[in-house]
C-alpha cells in the first residue's frame, strides 16, 4: 500500500485556506503521518516534494506493483519508447480482461488518443 500525506508545514497561507475550505481537519496532535513527514520516525520514502510525501507501508502487494511498474519502465526503455508510453491493467469483463492474472500492457510507438477505448 502507498500512503500519501500533505506536508502542511510547506504550504502557503493561501493553500492552507483552500485546504480548510475542502474540509481538512487537523487536531494539532502529532499523527503517524506527521511523524513520518518530520522524520521523527523512519519510513521508506518513495517520493517527496514541497507538498507531498509518498511512502510504503511495506505491504507485499505494494512491492509487487512497484516491481511491475519498474519492470514496465525498463521494457519501455528497451523498446526505445522515448516519446512516451501508456501502461494498462485490464480488470473484469468490462475492462476486457482475457488473461486472469495481474499483468501490465506497455503500449507505445504511436500517438495515443484520449479517452482510451
Amino acid at each position: 500500500m502507498v500512503c500519501w500525506d500533505i506536508n502542511e508545514s510547506r504550504m502557503s497561507a493561501t493553500e492552507k485556506k483552500q485546504m480548510k475550505k475542502l474540509g481538512s481537519k487537523r487536531s494539532g496532535k502529532p499523527t503517524i503521518f506527521s511523524k513520518i513527514v518530520n522524520k521523527s520516525i523512519p519510513a521508506d520514502i518513495i517520493y517527496e516534494d514541497e507538498l507531498n510525501y509518498i511512502f510504503s507501508d511495506g505491504n507485499f502487494l505494494f512491492q509487487l506493483l512497484r516491481h511491475l511498474l519498474l519492470t514496465a519502465k525498463k521494457v519501455a526503455e528497451q523498446e526505445n519508447l522515448s516519446n512516451g508510453y501508456r501502461l494498462v491493467i485490464n480488470d473484469g469483463p468490462d475492462g476486457a480482461q482475457s488473461v486472469h492474472h495481474l499483468h501490465i500492457h506497455v503500449m507505445g510507438g504511436r500517438q495515443m488518443n484520449w479517452p482510451p477505448g
